[in-house]
């Protein structure tokens, strides 16, 4: 007999709260966008904004105060001090700097430091640069990557559960293609990220790509709320974040495949029931693996959190808030998306005859 982490004749009515859940979404959302908007943007790490980061580690503690009178004469514009790890021995020092290489910035922090903080010692540990062009050349490219991710999925699931490859194929390279387009023009890359994942939702409502419809508003929902919640904690962004924003995307698109599988296989085995009963059932039915994946994977990143240290310590706290956005989102949005499509869920979802070996609770064998 089986272990079961949730019981599975669960009936919890995940349909039923979506509203609220949709809510709580707008909310966030809207705070998180507040933010920014208050904020002036998304605060942009040297990678975006380009400068320079210098790490510096002294063999006692120092102050804050102290470093930053030391290097206030050193001539480095947009001094950010910034402790690094557990300790008050490490820093970071960002630096707006233009076109400076990185041995002056190293020259003119140690000069300073040897200067002003006679009889310390210390070690320029890293100092890593990157020009504005570069920074902002990085931007578009971060943002094209979740656009294009995000096409690719569509195209997945419509072929994984309605055989629709050659519609939302044509759809993705109409879209990539005309974004290429336009930005070869120089029309504004951001500009064109935003309305391309526009004209993506608008396109899948009309071709009834139904499925993909559901994964791709939980996709732009699940970043948009990871994004916005980070941005309310004050951290930067930078190319780790987008690397743990683009890991958010696979895992939530897994955790709702789980889900939509399981409607899928219900609608196969009730026909008559109503879709809301159905998809309440195949969420419930699936809760176990969900909690149990999720909660696994949550372990490991709080582990990163706690230990990992300063160096990867806003990606694991992205992934952190990524996964139990995703959790959240295969439940109470990519699934009960599919109930506003009503009767095209059922006619698109290729039911046929399943002839797979079952267990006793008419589910297919060795499914959880």
């Amino acid at each position: 007999m089986g272990l079961y982490l949730i019981k599975n004749d669960l009936n919890i009515d995940f349909v039923g709260k979506r509203k609220i859940a949709y809510v709580l979404s707008v909310l966030i959302i809207a705070a998180g966008i507040l933010t920014m908007v208050l904020t002036g943007g998304p605060k942009y790490g040297i990678d975006f904004a380009g400068g320079a980061t210098a790490q510096v580690r002294f063999a006692e503690p120092v102050s804050d105060e102290v470093l930053k009178t030391s290097l206030n004469g050193a001539g480095l514009p947009g001094l950010v001090i910034q402790r690094f790890g557990d300790d008050s021995r490490t820093y970071l020092l960002r630096i707006s700097v233009g076109e400076e290489s990185s041995s002056g910035v190293t020259e003119s922090i140690a000069g300073a430091l040897r200067q002003h903080m006679a009889g310390k010692e210390f070690e320029i540990q890293r100092v890593e640069m990157v020009g504005p062009k570069v920074g902002a050349d990085l931007r578009s490219k971060a943002l094209e990557a979740m656009f294009y991710a995000t096409l690719i999925t569509a195209i997945y699931i419509s072929g994984r559960f309605e055989y629709r490859w050659m519609s939302a194929t044509i759809m993705a390279a109409v879209l990539g293609g005309g974004m290429f387009a336009l930005g070869a023009f120089g029309v504004n890359k951001v500009l064109l990220v935003f309305l391309a994942l526009g004209c993506t939702v608008v396109l899948c409502w009309r071709l009834k790509l139904v499925f993909a419809l559901g994964a791709v508003v939980s996709i732009v929902h699940d970043v948009l709320i990871t994004v916005g919640v980070f941005a309310m904690l004050g951290k930067e962004f930078d190319l780790t974040i987008i690397a743990a924003l683009l890991t958010i995307v696979g895992y939530s698109l897994n955790d709702t495949i789980i889900v939509y599988d399981r409607i899928r296989e219900n609608l196969r085995n009730n026909e008559d029931q109503p879709l809301s009963v159905v998809i309440n059932q195949s969420i419930n039915q699936t809760l176990s693996r969900t909690i149990l994946t999720s909660g696994t994977t949550l372990m490991v990143i709080s582990a990163l959190l706690l230990f990992g240290g300063g160096i990867i310590f806003d990606f694991s706290l992205v992934m952190f808030i990524g996964v139990l956005v995703g959790t959240a989102s295969s439940m109470f949005v990519a699934s009960p998306i599919l109930l506003a499509m009503g009767d095209d869920v059922v006619s698109h979802a290729h039911i046929g005859v399943d002839e797979r070996p079952r267990d006793t609770d008419g589910r297919v064998a060795g499914q959880v």
